[in-house]
């Protein structure tokens, strides 16, 4: 255990000792002797809780430490809630979670413990990570990415409105909640505050309803970088659209009194709001980090003659509540109680094989009502004329349309959003009428700002709604792409599936686009999204296929809580042709039934000399290669992926049984993307005659060289018959 946090703790025994309490304003009205005595049990058993995990770490019991030690304040910001009211938290508030645990009439202690422990039994994270985080108490867990669950927060709140107009099958917040998101002070100049700070003034300027209490705890510093006088202030205050209020949360008064009226108002107008508490930060920033090493010991040892415990015995005691000595053997109680608890946990079963800790991964599927679809008149009246174009071939873009408007009519809850995805229809015209269709509520024009996007898909999944966001280009994404990583694909992991935010993430992307844009609207690498652990990936080639796969990611959404990403290939969306003028590539739009399963592939031919591999724009390119190839007397079948994340390699493996060679064709560069797991995955699989043809490690020109870097027909038969020799 560091000097300072025994420093910390022999100053409070001591000082309470004496009755040397640090100096401050009487009690705010509005808590009872009662309720006064709750808050401070739970701030209380926060530090006893800091000092035992570090305590179990010594004795190899407990792990990584991270410490609520001066932001005990936050216990009175719970207390002013509702206990349904969904708290995003910042990693510093024990306090809070211990609070909001009381409110129920429980105790939450033996549940932290088993985080700090990484226990099989932890009720949050089963052992996977130190989280704070409770389904019971409507506390999402969070990751250690800084300040990434504001944009989701954001969503959250918008969805509160929207399911009062809209209720979702899998609603999962009241209709007169609120929702609260608290955050440390240096975190206020991450990208993912800003995005969310700024969305959220947006809404409320254009008077969206969003009842959304944001708290910075603001202790003065970000590990060592201290915030600059007054500058977190000056941001907070300069927010259009966002009320402010500051308060103290060293006193355990005055920050119930500011929180409860905050609150109420927020309740009240349903409008956001930020509350901006003052913390110290004692201990350092985590466990092995010394505070000495970077700042003065005198900065350190004030802040320490401010810990919040003191000012709540001297508030307390004076408000009649609890007298100091009382205050003080309450403390050495509470630090034993939690000591015995700890050693009574200490020896119980952990996580012990890669089974136990991937088991999350997935989360479960939820209980579905059985929908049939619209009737016809819905069916007439949302599409008009385009009922009668249905029995005749058309490009990929219309269908996926179709596709949408089938599912929106079918499920209330599916919701479309993203850059100019509804008065516009899209950059190619892909939602275009369905805003008409279904209205500005479940085709919403987002600011520009992918975070945002995904950060409000996720917060209304956690309301039960089926989000559909749109990222305008795959060079885009990774704008934002941490709210895939950290977040979505992490939720049901750390929650042992307690909380989901299933969604369909549609992208368009990918090159060959003919003398537009190069690389920012072409982009051919894959790697950001196929590493992500539980996350779905498809890639469609033809408009028949993107129905089907676009059916199938939202029956999964909706049933299954998973995220699914559908990158559909620009330069398909109109593409009308597989050879000039032969309009083989449109095709007409299949009934409700058609829909194409994960690790379901396309073939095409059965020639058993070679097997073409390929997806998106590389199958076309590939089924071109194969008329030449067949034409020279090779006998080839062509396979279209489909699912990229995780691979169909059952499938693959059965469909390529039989021949004499195996070409995989990747649109993406060669580093880090498809062919690089096929090739892995066909050399253990034993298979001797294999090859690639793939893009260059470039980015993608505009102009007449917008393909040279990308396969094409020849090149894909130079390589077919260099393989064959």
């Amino acid at each position: 255990m560091s000097d300072r946090v025994e420093i910390v703790h022999r100053n409070f025994l001591d000082r309470t000792a004496a009755g040397d309490l640090p100096a401050g304003a009487d009690p705010a009205p509005g808590l009872s002797p009662e309720d006064a005595r709750t808050l401070f049990r739970a701030q209380l058993t926060a530090r006893a809780l800091d000092r035992e995990s570090r305590a179990m770490q010594a004795r190899g019991e407990g792990f990584y430490t991270i410490g609520s030690s001066g932001h005990e304040g936050m216990a009175a910001v719970a207390w002013a809630l509702r206990p349904d009211d969904i708290a995003f938290l910042h990693y510093r508030d024990a306090a809070f979670q211990l609070a909001r645990a009381a409110q129920l009439g429980e105790d939450g202690t033996r549940d932290m413990l088993a985080s700090f422990a990484c226990l099989a039994e932890d009720p949050i994270s089963g052992g996977r990570h130190k989280v704070l985080g409770s389904r019971k108490l409507m506390i999402p867990p969070q990751t250690s990415t800084i300040a990434s669950h504001l944009p989701k927060a954001v969503g959250a709140a918008y969805s509160l409105g929207l399911a009062r107009r809209h209720p979702p099958e899998h609603r999962a917040l009241a209709g007169d909640g609120i929702v609260v998101c608290s955050f440390g002070d240096a975190s206020v100049n991450h990208a993912s505050a800003q995005a969310a700070l700024n969305t959220a003034g947006w809404a409320a300027v254009q008077n969206a309803p969003l009842p959304l209490m944001f708290v910075c705890e603001d202790n003065g510093i970000g590990i060592s970088t201290r915030s600059p006088r007054g500058w977190v202030a000056a941001t907070l205050q300069s927010r259009p659209g966002l009320d402010y209020v500051a308060a103290d949360g060293l006193d355990l008064y005055a920050a119930h009194a500011a929180a409860r009226d905050l609150a109420a108002r927020v309740r009240r107008t349903r409008k956001p709001a930020i509350l901006h508490l003052r913390t110290v930060r004692l201990y350092g920033h985590a466990g092995a980090d010394v505070a000495t090493a970077y700042l003065p010991r005198a900065t350190v040892e004030a802040e320490e003659a401010q810990d919040p415990l003191l000012h709540s015995v001297r508030l307390l005691d004076k408000a009649g509540a609890l007298p100091v000595a009382e205050a003080r053997a309450a403390y050495l109680a509470r630090e034993a109680e939690v000591q015995a608890l700890a050693a009574e946990i200490g020896p119980r079963p952990r996580l012990a094989d890669a089974a136990g800790v991937m088991e999350t991964i997935i989360p479960p599927k939820r209980a579905c009502a059985r929908r049939n679809g619209p009737d016809a008149a819905r069916r007439e009246a949302a599409f008009g004329s385009d009922l009668r174009a249905m029995d005749t071939p058309q490009v990929m873009s219309r269908l996926i349309n179709w596709t949408l408007t089938d599912a929106m009519l079918t499920h209330p809850e599916v919701i479309v959003m993203g850059e100019d995805v509804g008065t516009k229809g899209g950059v190619y015209g892909v939602t275009r009428g369905l805003q008409g269709r279904f209205g500005r509520d479940r085709v919403m024009d987002t600011l520009l700002d992918e975070t945002s996007i995904l950060g409000l898909a996720i917060g209304l999944a956690h309301n039960g709604f089926v989000p559909v966001p749109e990222i305008q280009f795959l060079a885009y994404l990774h704008n934002a792409e941490d709210q895939l990583r950290g977040e979505a694909a992490t939720l049901p992991f750390f929650s042992k599936g307690q909380f989901t935010n299933p969604m369909v993430l549609r992208i368009a992307g990918l090159g060959y686009q003919k003398g537009f844009g190069g690389h920012f609207h072409n982009d051919n690498s894959l790697a950001v999204l196929r590493d992500l652990p539980g996350v779905i990936l498809a890639c469609p080639s033809r408009g028949r296929d993107a129905v089907g796969v676009l059916r199938e990611a939202l029956r999964l959404a909706r049933e299954e809580n998973r995220v699914v990403v559908m990158l559909e290939p620009i330069a398909l969306y109109a593409e009308r042709d597989l050879t000039p003028g032969d309009g083989a590539w449109m095709e007409t739009y299949p009934g409700p039934d058609h829909r194409i399963a994960v690790g379901e592939i396309g073939q095409t031919g059965q020639g058993t000399d070679l097997a073409i591999v390929s997806y998106g724009n590389g199958h076309r390119l590939s089924q071109q290669a194969a008329r030449v190839l067949e034409a020279g007397g090779t006998g080839v079948r062509v396979i279209d992926l489909r699912w990229l994340a995780p691979l169909p390699l059952d499938a693959l493996g059965a469909a390529v049984a039989g021949c004499g060679a195996v070409l995989f064709v990747d649109e993406c560069r060669r580093s880090g993307n498809v062919s690089e797991g096929l090739m892995t995955w066909a050399a253990e699989a034993g298979l001797r005659r294999i090859a690639r043809e793939v893009a260059e490690d470039s980015f993608i020109a505009t102009g007449p060289a917008y393909a040279a870097t990308m396969p094409s027909a020849d090149s894909i038969v130079a390589a077919a018959r260099r393989l064959l020799g």
